[in-house]
């Protein structure tokens, strides 16, 4: 496969040899470029060896000197060459397979591509990997690599994905462990399903391997869009808690054996069953954090740090409101109340937005919609100014998941929208109105 130069950086090392937007890619010292893996990894030596075809349609060789890991200068249409890998299974659980009919396009697909868990971090579930992926992850060592396992039992795996091939491809997790590959994990728990006995010899399993540096488990999200699906219950208190005792355990055993905790729960498990969520030095170097793993016990963290570490006085009186899940909402109010003991001219009142948009079962802020907010918000009193949690918005910072703009619900409110994210000193900041200099 030869890809296709979309541009060339002004005064690069490619530029300086001539080689032309439009021109196309063949291979950089004889290995052929596939996608942006490819590309970058076999740029990196201070001497390189293009093969490209000109506009002309003639091959043409170009040996390239640089600095090592020094960037070639070409750009291509998508950072990944090609199209995304979409996912092939059908899980019991995907919560694609239950957003209602109606939002943007790009909410309903499915990626499974290796590349992207390399790059974003993204998870995939080995369904979609071939072996020319493998060989060259192992090859280039590619690390870490997230992982969807949810069950090392093959057939468990093969129910629960609904693909056929689920089972067989756990032993490419062996395979990148012997490769010294260090790998993240992520279980989705469905009661009845992967929890319990399951749960243990899946984190048996997995804890065995000593480059599985992090395993995270999320309860399942059950929307009310779930018309002719698996039928499934949701966590409650005890299941909840049952959960925790068996995560908590192998934990500790892996403090014995590796001197680290390795496997942890969600959030979303402590709150369900009832309790309370352990003190930032427990989750070590927060490696899960985009699984809701840690998120409340970092916050609470920086935002008390924050406060100690400031003399800034509010001068006038200042009057916000914060939206949040019904999740993170007694913690948030936990933050304020020890925010407001220093600044008494601060009345900000948090809120917790009920997500009827996608059922009562979802109670986190990252599922929030416009829709929600402004249902729950018009009438009242917001003050000058209205915070949400940036997780609220796609990658972009401009929209909702039922895409509404941040600027529409901030004209439909009437009031300045600000969106926070997860850092206890911005939160502080963007609470008090101003950007503090901490000591």
């Amino acid at each position: 496969m030869s890809v296709t130069i979309n541009s060339v950086e002004k005064g690069s090392a490619a530029d300086k040899k001539g080689i032309k937007p439009g021109d196309i890619l063949v291979s950089i010292d004889k290995n052929e470029i596939m996608d942006v893996l490819d590309y970058r990894f076999y740029q990196n030596n201070s001497s390189v060896s293009l093969e490209y075809i000109n506009s002309k349609g003639k091959l043409k060789k170009a040996v390239i000197r640089k600095g090592e890991y020094e960037e070639l200068g070409l750009g291509f249409e998508t950072y990944l060459m090609d199209k995304k890998h979409s996912c092939r299974n059908k899980c019991i659980f995907c919560f694609i397979d239950q957003l209602p009919k109606g939002l943007r396009e790009s909410l309903y697909f499915k990626d499974d591509d290796s590349r992207l868990s390399f790059l974003f971090g993204n998870y995939i579930t080995l369904t979609n990997i071939t072996e020319h992926e493998i060989e060259r992850i192992i090859k280039m060592h590619i690390s870490p690599i997230n992982i969807s396992v949810h069950t090392t039992n093959p057939q468990l795996r093969v129910k629960m994905m609904n693909n056929k091939n689920a089972g067989e491809v756990l032993s490419v997790i062996e395979r990148f462990n012997s490769a010294g590959i260090k790998i993240n994990c992520q279980l989705v728990l469905v009661p009845g399903y992967n929890d319990g006995d399951e749960l243990k010899q899946t984190l048996n399993d997995l804890t065995k391997l000593e480059n599985v540096e992090c395993i995270a488990a999320v309860p399942v999200g059950l929307t009310r869009y779930r018309e002719g699906l698996a039928d499934i219950e949701p966590f409650n208190r005890r299941t909840a808690a049952d959960t925790l005792e068996i995560i908590e355990n192998i934990g500790n055993e892996c403090i014995k054996k590796f001197g680290e905790r390795r496997v942890f729960a969600a959030d979303e498990f402590y709150i369900t069953a009832g309790l309370e969520i352990p003190q930032a030095d427990y989750y070590e170097e927060f490696h899960q954090l985009e699984n809701g793993v840690g998120l409340v016990a970092l916050l609470k963290k920086e935002v008390f740090d924050a406060v100690s570490r400031t003399d800034y006085k509010l001068e006038n009186k200042r009057i916000i409101t914060i939206a949040t899940g019904e999740a993170a909402y007694p913690f948030i109010c936990e933050m304020v109340d020890n925010i407001k003991k220093k600044w008494d001219n601060l009345e900000c009142k948090v809120i917790a937005v009920k997500n009827n948009f996608f059922g009562g079962h979802i109670t986190v802020a990252g599922l929030v919609t416009a829709t929600d907010i402004e249902d729950q918000l018009k009438d009242r009193n917001i003050g000058e100014e209205l915070l949400i949690p940036s997780v609220m918005l796609r990658d972009g910072g401009d929209m909702f998941l039922d895409s509404v703009t941040l600027t529409e619900l901030s004209e439909k409110l009437g009031v300045k929208i600000t969106p926070v994210d997860n850092d206890g000193y911005q939160f502080l900041d963007k609470v008090l109105g101003k950007d503090i200099c901490y000591e």
